[in-house]
């Protein structure tokens, strides 16, 4: 029997990441340098439930999208890629993760 491929789980994200970051990722860049220091407005976009999942939904799946296409350019360069390499990668995608979770949800309701 063939093993399983969890790799359709990385394709997957890195697909949704550079989709999101072609149509959102420009838009979400001129906002966010636009705005004053302090803008009362973001504040209060990323203090809702639907801001939160929509910067949070940014901020992994761009993240997730350039861990897995430093990865395999990393293959493609002819750099022998490994656990370690692989931990990299996708272990700061990871932590990246998590650290915008924590960053959201610091900033409160």
């Amino acid at each position: 029997m063939k093993k399983r491929s969890n790799a359709p789980v990385y394709w997957s994200l890195f697909g949704a990441g550079g989709m999101l970051a072609a149509l959102v990722g420009p838009g979400l860049l001129f906002v966010t340098l636009a705005a004053p220091p302090g803008y009362a407005d973001a504040l209060r976009f990323a203090q809702g439930f639907a801001g939160k999942a929509f910067l949070f939904a940014c901020a992994s799946l761009f993240l997730w999208h350039a861990a897995h296409r430093l990865f395999h350019m990393l293959k493609d360069l002819g750099v022998r890629v490994g656990p370690g390499s692989w931990m990299l990668c996708y272990g700061v995608a990871l932590a990246g993760t998590v650290a915008a979770a924590s960053a959201l949800l610091a900033i409160g309701f």
